[in-house]
């Protein structure tokens, strides 16, 4: 009893603590701030919704730190946004903070349009796209607003981590520094929507019903989504509610046309290629810090490929890259320390913002010290530790291969036997591999590091492992999986993850005593590729029933340390459900196929001389092959 009235005393200090903070938080904003709502005029007309914060000391001036947004900038009318800026070390700073409704959102005039295509031509008057609203907005801004020293920053979080990207096409010459977090990207490829042409379907269904719909007013409110779940299991509602033609009909009614674009364009068509800035991220101008979370469940790909595009299309331009142990935008919030189950060693998040953005902003807008930031500023998942690298990948790393083998084993030395060696599952759309053992109704984050045994002991996953480890293997770049499959249908799915696998003997942390970490499968990076997109994800292509052919694909980026005494493992299935929509397994438009076309069909994963399927890592590790037993 004593115990848990302490308990009870530490939890209400705390909470009144936090109370306090925040009090303390509103009532510096409404003394230092003062705010203006406006309607900023763009080049076609439409008007923009606009909070602007300024501060209340006149005797200096000040740069612009700007936020575009289709999230809302409310609080709307007297009330104060707090913190303003990333949080309140900014706010104390002295910054003008902007925040913008962007058009077709909440009180912006205008049309939305997600991911808007960039016209990368000289516009005339009217075109617009989100860079010429960017563009307008920040050229009103410095006409009409005083006490400021001509300096512009600009940053976000998903998709306004898009806008951000943006604004540095064509951008405003008074833009000096963007950071892009998270950032939306190319939703065909491997941001939100889609993962190399697989439709991510619970994270995409619960998101767009609202995202995408029709506004019918200009309002401070957003528009609600689909409720109608009737149970609290996500693997039960999407299993009965059939196949995407059927899933469809559940928003029958809503006018929503962004689900309505997702249903028609199920290949990489132009539709999809005119809305990713990658290739037009050319002459970029302001610094850039490009930030993403190695557990993001949302838009790892964004950040990853936002940096690739700038080094290699914008040699000159100061870029860093900043990976943490982070879930979509728990860098801007959280501390960083756990995540889930695993604990990260120090609070990371806190880091990030005190020792890397805050110093990027306040060196390009307020001439502070240069703190001299590395091409990439990189978190190692497994080691725990921060490393500095000039560039991403680090120029040293270099490409080793992990070969499939008989018998469930994994190795850095390719097949030796004759023969054509091979492993089956049978992999049924009635009954899919489930993405997580939780039952829940919204995708959420704890998937991405959730303990993978539950997937291990299904019959429908194969399981290759390596021997204990003799020493550590360090990771740091991208991951391709090399696959050579062959299926009794036309069209599959392989889902493959690379895990850490924990020693028998490794303690409970005493934080979470419940989580046994003995034996614990990390996840450390997990992808799907739709097979029919193997050779080209603008013109699919049929498999040939039982016959032999490569899939190669992107799994993203690692930066991880497999511990001596660990082992690595590697899963691979053809469902993972309802994360990733369910493939009928035959070549079809999926979007159209009527529930009673699904069928189950056997998968082979080849590991032979002439088939050696395999994951190419890039390794900080000396000769790690020399450590195969």
């Amino acid at each position: 009893m004593k115990l848990l009235l302490t308990v009870l005393f530490l939890l209400e200090f705390a909470l009144r603590s936090e109370a306090q903070l925040k009090a303390a938080d509103s009532l510096f904003v409404s003394q230092n701030y003062h705010k203006r709502e406006v309607t900023i005029p763009m080049r076609d007309g439409t008007k923009l919704f606009t909070s602007i914060y300024m501060p209340i000391d006149s005797t200096q001036q000040y740069p612009i730190l700007m936020m575009r947004t289709p999230y809302s900038v409310a609080p709307y009318g007297e009330a104060f946004k707090v913190p303003l800026g990333p949080n309140m070390r900014y706010t104390r700073e002295g910054f003008i903070f902007v925040y913008q409704d962007i058009r077709g959102k909440y009180l912006s005039e205008g049309n939305f349009v997600a991911v808007r295509p960039y016209i990368p031509h000289k516009k005339n008057r009217t075109q617009i796209d989100e860079s010429t609203d960017a563009y307008d907005t920040i050229d009103w801004l410095l006409k009409n607003l005083h006490h400021h020293n001509g300096k512009v920053g600009i940053w976000g979080v998903s998709a306004p981590g898009g806008y951000a990207t943006a604004a540095l096409l064509d951008s405003h010459p008074a833009v000096v520094a963007v950071s892009p977090q998270a950032p939306v990207t190319d939703w065909f490829m491997g941001d939100d929507r889609h993962h190399n042409g697989a439709f991510m379907l619970m994270g995409s269904f619960s998101f767009i019903s609202s995202y995408g719909k029709q506004r019918d007013s200009i309002s401070t409110k957003g528009l609600a989504g689909f409720g109608q779940y009737g149970t609290p299991d996500a693997y039960d509602f999407y299993l009965k509610a059939g196949g995407l033609k059927e899933i469809n009909q559940k928003l029958a009614g809503d006018h929503n046309p962004l689900w309505t674009d997702l249903m028609r364009h199920g290949t990489y068509d132009t539709f999809w290629r005119a809305r990713t800035p990658l290739p037009h991220l050319k002459r970029v101008k302001p610094a850039v810090l490009v930030v993403g979370g190695w557990f993001d469940q949302e838009d790892l790909y964004g950040p990853l490929k936002t940096y690739t595009a700038i080094k290699k299309q914008s040699p000159h331009t100061t870029n860093t890259l900043v990976m943490g142990p982070w879930y979509h935008g728990s860098w801007v919030r959280d501390q960083g320390d756990w995540l889930d189950n695993i604990y990260f060693g120090s609070e990371t998040s806190e880091f990030f913002r005190s020792r890397i953005a805050f110093p990027f902003f306040m060196h390009y807008l307020k001439n502070t010290l240069d703190p001299q930031l590395p091409g990439a500023y990189i978190f190692d998942t497994g080691s725990h530790q921060w490393n500095r690298y000039p560039a991403w990948p680090p120029p040293e790393a270099q490409p080793i291969n992990l070969y499939l083998q008989a018998h469930g084993r994994l190795s850095y030395t390719p097949p030796s036997k004759s023969g054509e060696s091979f492993a089956s599952y049978w992999s049924d759309p009635a009954r899919p591999v489930p993405y997580t053992q939780d039952i829940t109704l919204l995708r959420g984050r704890s998937y991405m590091t959730e303990d993978q045994r539950f997937a291990a002991r299904r019959p429908d996953v194969l399981v290759f492992m390596t021997d204990t480890l003799q020493q550590a293997v360090r990771i740091a770049g991208n991951i391709q999986a090399h696959l050579f499959v062959s299926s009794t249908g036309t069209d599959a799915d392989f889902i493959v993850k690379l895990i850490d696998v924990y020693p028998s003997n490794t303690p409970n942390n005493k934080e979470k005593p419940n989580i046994q970490l003995g034996g614990y499968q990390l996840m450390v990076r997990g992808e799907v590729m739709r097979a029919k997109f193997r050779k080209s994800f603008e013109t699919p292509e049929p498999l040939k029933p039982n016959k032999v052919e490569p899939v190669t694909f992107d799994m993203q980026d690692a930066a991880h340390t497999f511990k001596r005494g660990h082992r690595i493992m590697v899963q691979i299935q053809s469902t993972w459900f309802p994360l990733v929509d369910r493939n009928p397994q035959i070549f079809t438009d999926i979007y159209q196929a009527d529930a009673s076309a699904f069928q189950p069909a056997q998968q082979q994963i080849y590991f032979s001389p002439h088939y050696p399927s395999h994951l190419e890592l890039m390794s900080l590790t000396t000769n790690p092959a020399s450590h195969d037993k």
